[in-house]
């Protein structure tokens, strides 16, 4: 295209009207996307409760409860129960794993790799 056709193009009413056409509708848009979240937000505080400070966790009045270390082993689930019939649901228990008889951590030993892959022999 040549310059003379640009500068017809940029006279014309048509194109200037198309353009105020696409700035108000663009203009339309926002301003119903900002009306639909000042809606969404005044909707929202009026659904949910909010605690109040008197709702708030407290700490314990022993203290701050500590976490507890302990080492687990697996606790398989038995084929048969100890009379010889089959376990129904309701027997099993909830936990997967139980309490270790051995509560002593595992630490790492030299002469043992520390990851696998690690690239030592192992323990021999």
């Amino acid at each position: 295209m040549k310059t003379a056709t640009y500068d017809l193009l940029a006279a014309s009413s048509d194109h200037a009207v198309a353009v105020t056409i696409a700035f108000v509708g663009g203009l339309i848009v926002a301003c119903a996307l900002i009306w639909a979240v000042r809606v969404g937000v005044r909707v929202m505080d009026k659904d949910t409760h909010h605690p109040g400070p008197e709702e708030q966790p407290r700490i314990p009045e022993g203290g701050p409860v500590l976490e507890t270390r302990e080492m687990r082993e697996p606790d398989d689930v038995p084929v048969m129960a100890p009379d010889g019939r089959r376990i129904l649901p309701h027997e099993l228990h909830r936990a997967s794993t139980r309490t270790g008889k051995d509560q002593k951590p595992r630490r790492w030993s030299p002469g043992s790799s520390g990851s696998f892959g690690g690239g030592g022999l192992g323990r021999t």
